[in-house]
């Protein structure tokens, strides 16, 4: 019984892993943001973005609506400007069955048993926001967030919509 509890666990804890959006950010401690309150997007890096131009779009519309929700506007004169880059990487889990027992030595004795690993793989990636010092041109923030990728087209813009909130939740920096 204390191995179906171990299992289920363990399954839970992976099922969570690969669920969540793992966020860092990292910012200039001498800026005041609170001179920022309009933005626009640095089209020369949009473009260099190694992504379908409809997964742009949805990372676009999704910072546009957490943007506006923070307060923030659009602006062709803005006081800051945003840029993304992405990263994908496959992530790889194998899962070995080895000790996992029916009672009777199951999986401790490479001779006895059926002992196996399963292989999985997920694609996994990065999201890169950038925000810059519209006059200065300089980096002044940037969050990062990591965690599985879906294919379905279903579920795309929820999970990017994720991404980006989880992300923009650390902007704007609160100094302590």
């Amino acid at each position: 019984m204390k191995t179906l509890k171990f299992i289920t666990l363990g399954l839970l804890f992976i099922f969570v892993s690969c669920s969540s959006v793992r966020v860092n950010a990292d910012y200039d401690k001498n800026v005041d943001f609170a001179n920022y309150n309009t933005y626009a997007y640095l089209k020369s890096s949009i473009d260099k973005a190694e992504i379908s131009d409809l997964d742009k779009k949805r990372i676009l519309r999704s910072i546009d609506e957490v943007m506006s929700s923070k307060g923030f506007a659009k602006s062709e004169n803005p006081s800051m400007l945003i840029s993304i880059f992405t990263k994908e990487r496959e992530r790889v889990d194998v899962y070995n069955n080895a000790g996992f027992g029916w009672g009777w030595g199951w999986g401790w004795n490479p001779y006895w048993g059926m002992n196996y690993n399963r292989v999985y793989t997920t694609p996994e990636g990065t999201l890169f926001i950038d925000v810059i010092d519209a006059k200065t041109k300089e980096l002044v923030w940037q969050g990062e967030g990591s965690g599985y990728l879906t294919k379905d087209t279903n579920k795309k813009d929820e999970r990017i919509m994720e991404f980006v909130s989880k992300i923009l939740a650390q902007y704007p920096p609160t100094h302590k």
